[in-house]
């Protein structure tokens, strides 16, 4: 049975690479799946989702306004379907999650959204929020803080390395810009004033261990 399933994360966590798997995997048994990914993100080129670690695959680029069950439904004239994949799914509107989620109801495709959680205030994303209310099923991919403690919050930082308050809450960026922390460490920098410091684990000459070692943090 076709459900909608959210896959979030914070960053650094390989939620596209396992939305590519997930796409490879159809492939490899003679099926087509849709991807998905938001015009907004244009890191690797419109309409491209690639993941860290080198993987990457062609997607149909997605805005605000665009009606996703239409879209799917024209994509369904053409071929048969059997599944939607959405990359960055954060950014997706409520309108956007209701329609795919009549997609499943009404197309009976199952639809996957791999997205972040939260944004740098520790505040839920449109899209996030509807498909934490909506999905089906929800499934937490999980990655690590520096301290040690899962990793479930992203905090945008200055060029010090300082927490950001205030800006747009979106904002692309990659290691330069994002850290993904634990909820005590999100408040110690956030709330508390404690700065982060951006060392390449290969760099490492024995710093302290409350000093973050990420080199990529956007997948």
């Amino acid at each position: 049975m076709a459900k909608l399933y959210f896959y979030y994360s914070a960053m650094n966590a390989g939620k596209t690479t396992v939305l590519l798997q997930s796409a490879h995997n159809y492939r490899e048994r003679g099926m087509n799946p849709v991807l998905f990914t938001p015009a907004l993100d244009e890191r690797h080129g419109a309409g491209v989702i690639r993941s860290r670690i080198g993987l990457e695959a062609e997607a149909q680029v997605f805005e605000k306004e665009m009606d996703l069950y239409a879209r799917v439904q024209q994509e369904r004239e053409l071929r048969n379907i059997h599944c939607v994949l959405v990359d960055e799914a954060q950014f997706l509107s409520k309108d956007q999650v209701f329609q795919l989620g009549e997609v499943v109801d009404r197309m009976e495709i199952p639809v996957l959204c791999f997205g972040l959680r939260t944004d740098f205030r520790g505040e839920l994303f449109e899209g996030s929020h509807y498909l934490l209310a909506w999905a089906d099923q929800l499934e937490e991919i999980k990655t690590i803080c520096h301290t040690g403690k899962k990793a479930t919050m992203v905090v945008r930082l200055d060029e010090a390395g300082y927490a950001l308050k205030e800006g747009t809450q979106v904002e692309i960026g990659g290691n330069e810009r994002y850290v993904s922390v634990s909820r005590k460490a999100f408040k110690d920098v956030f709330y508390g004033g404690a700065r982060v410091y951006l060392i390449d684990p290969l760099e490492n000459d024995g710093t302290s261990s409350n000093e973050t070692r990420q080199s990529d943090l956007l997948d």
